[in-house]
């Protein structure tokens, strides 16, 4: 069963993001995925990630942030607090669908979300990460001088270049909401098995952010894949990083399966 779910964050802003559940029993693991910024719900990783997850007979739940693909919002309003809003309102929406096995899988800025959603609910089995930010401080303290950084200020916003060509909007609000949302801080209260694969020549986030933090994150491994860019686009790298993450998604929910069998059979 595949079907495209609409939902609402907590502010009302409607978010869409499509349901793959092979078995249609809520009982079986989900894992929701998260994209990174200005990227969508439909990209290679996502759908991929639901790809190998169904074929192991688990679901999956990928939707678009704020701002993003099918949801709702102006991009320059998008703040990390809002995409963590998101992920919350995705789990509350799959628990009240009867899915109860819920693990969470974080790109980028979508990873700083997911860090952030991860450390404030117990609602979750495992978390997996690609290439996260984990302190969006430290990111822009290595990329902004301090006059750009007044600059943004007083101009209320700047602009965000893509590689692709594409020009994005982002308000001085999304910077004032960062402290709020420091991954470092929030690594203590993670406490479920957490997986990060990073690029060692990533130049978008630096591969020291994911070595910081998963010191901090109680039960965390760290692949870093030598050579690799933001994107993994070098050659094998994408299939490689797509080959560590499921790996790791499907071991635990194969895991969460066996205690709940082990259960039945106590």
């Amino acid at each position: 069963m595949k079907e495209k779910i609409v939902f609402k964050d907590s502010e009302g802003n409607r978010v869409v993001g499509i349901l793959s559940d092979p078995s249609g029993d809520s009982s079986v693991p989900i894992i929701i995925c998260a994209h990174g910024s200005t990227s969508n719900k439909d990209r290679a990783t996502y759908t991929g990630m639901e790809e190998r997850l169904n074929k192991a007979g688990f679901s999956s739940f990928r939707f678009d942030f704020f701002a993003h693909g099918e949801s709702q919002g102006e991009y320059e309003d998008l703040t990390v607090t809002r995409a963590v809003d998101d992920i919350l309102s995705a789990i509350r929406l799959l628990k009240d669908n009867g899915y109860s096995k819920i693990g969470l899988f974080g790109c980028s800025f979508g990873g700083i979300s997911s860090i952030m959603a991860a450390s404030k609910t117990d609602d979750l089995f495992c978390l997996a990460l690609k290439c996260p930010v984990s302190s969006y401080q430290d990111k822009y303290d290595q990329e902004l001088s301090e006059t750009e950084l007044q600059g943004w200020k007083e101009k209320g916003f700047r602009i965000k270049k893509k590689p692709d060509g594409r020009e994005f909007r982002i308000n001085y609000s999304f910077y004032e909401n960062i402290d709020k949302n420091d991954g470092y801080k929030a690594a203590e209260r993670i406490n479920i098995p957490t997986f990060i694969v990073h690029g060692s020549a990533d130049k978008t986030v630096p591969v020291e952010q994911s070595k910081n933090i998963c010191s901090m994150i109680h039960d965390c491994k760290l692949e870093i894949i030598e050579g690799a860019d933001h994107r993994f686009s070098g050659s094998g790298h994408f299939a490689r990083m797509m080959q560590l993450v499921s790996g790791f998604l499907i071991d635990q929910c194969k895991k969460q399966q066996r205690s709940t069998n082990n259960m039945h059979e106590d």
